[in-house]
């Protein structure tokens, strides 16, 4: 089969290279046929270094963490999913025993393996992963269609879960970065709570998407940003502020738009966030960290996105053009999210 591989931190590139097809290593494993694989940030950053010393993939490697498609092939121990059906994968494969997992929190698996990240992904024809990643999809979902939802779609769930559980009417909510996570976090906001969505972008581009979703106020980000936003509350400030990009400045301007006993989701990585001890108590603000999501948040992501309350905007590429797709990422072509796309439907 074809597969997009990573040879080397030192190219900006992937290999398309020829690769036995992955085969059954457990009663549990199914094989997946992909009909969509997800473009995100974090193969960018996977292609730049950042994540050698974390994962510790041996290269050369497939990435793509961001996978739907169809059910190809079960091992013998499988019972919920059978070839055919039409399927998202979780993007981890977890043990089901140590105690994260058997708190429902995927992403604490002390066992797991995450396939696009320190295993062979799904920027190829077929994925090996295992049954307790699968969902089966609604015949009214399309693997290509929703593909991004297994991370960029969780990650921003969870984060507007979180917030939205404490968002009443009144309430004022700032989205940071209106881009491939932050236009799903919109729309997730939209569907839970009743808070007036204030989006904060660089891009009028991306503004006008996040109108289009249901965002109530769109804010141009510049130096003046946090006063922008104050204006909006008479200068009381907002009660959350999630931010999906956390680099370039936003960390600084994120906690100053909020209230007093206000809170602060980080979702995006690469910058820092510090603050000034006295001033995390005189507002009593809070910090909350929010790491992709587990099985049931996309399971109920799903739901949302069959109910038509959740939609990506996606551009789709061929698994042949992986590095045009990743030189328009890049170059801040790409409003939504790429999506891969290796084969056809299965006869």
């Amino acid at each position: 089969m074809k597969a997009a591989r990573l040879h080397s931190y030192e190219e900006d590139h992937l290999h398309l290279d020829d690769v036995p097809e992955p085969d059954l290593q457990d009663p549990r494993d199914v094989i997946v046929r992909i009909g969509g694989a997800g473009l995100c940030r974090t193969d960018l950053h996977i292609i730049e270094g950042i994540w050698k010393d974390i994962a510790e993939p041996e290269l050369p490697y497939t990435l793509g963490h961001e996978n739907a498609g169809w059910v190809e092939e079960v091992g013998d121990g499988v019972r919920s999913v059978a070839p055919g059906d039409a399927v998202i994968v979780h993007p981890l494969m977890t043990c089901g025993v140590c105690l994260g997992c058997r708190r429902g929190e995927d992403m604490y698996c002390e066992n797991s393996l995450f396939p696009g990240l320190n295993g062979e992904g799904g920027f190829a024809n077929f994925l090996r992963t295992s049954e307790r990643s699968l969902i089966k999809l609604d015949e009214r979902l399309d693997p290509k269609d929703v593909a991004p939802f297994a991370d960029a779609g969780i990650t921003a769930y969870r984060a507007a879960k979180k917030a939205a559980s404490r968002l009443d009417p009144g309430s004022r909510c700032v989205v940071i970065g209106v881009g491939g996570l932050g236009h799903v976090g919109v729309q997730v906001l939209r569907a839970l709570c009743p808070t007036t969505i204030i989006a904060v972008d660089t891009s009028d581009e991306s503004l006008r998407l996040a109108g289009e979703l249901g965002a109530d106020e769109l804010v141009k980000s510049d130096d003046n940003v946090v006063e922008k936003v104050k204006e909006l509350s008479d200068g009381r400030g907002v009660d959350a502020v999630i931010d999906f990009v956390a680099e370039h400045g936003t960390t600084e301007q994120g906690p100053p738009m909020l209230v007093q006993g206000g809170r602060y989701y980080v979702v995006g990585y690469g910058g820092r966030v510090d603050l000034a001890a006295i001033d995390v108590i005189f507002n009593e603000i809070e910090v909350i960290g929010s790491l992709v999501g587990n099985y049931v948040e996309l399971l109920e992501l799903m739901e949302l996105a069959a109910q038509g309350k959740v939609e990506l905007r996606a551009q789709t590429y061929g698994l042949d053009q992986i590095n045009e797709a990743i030189d328009d990422f890049m170059a801040g072509q790409i409003h939504g999210r790429g999506v891969i796309v290796p084969d056809g439907r299965p006869a």
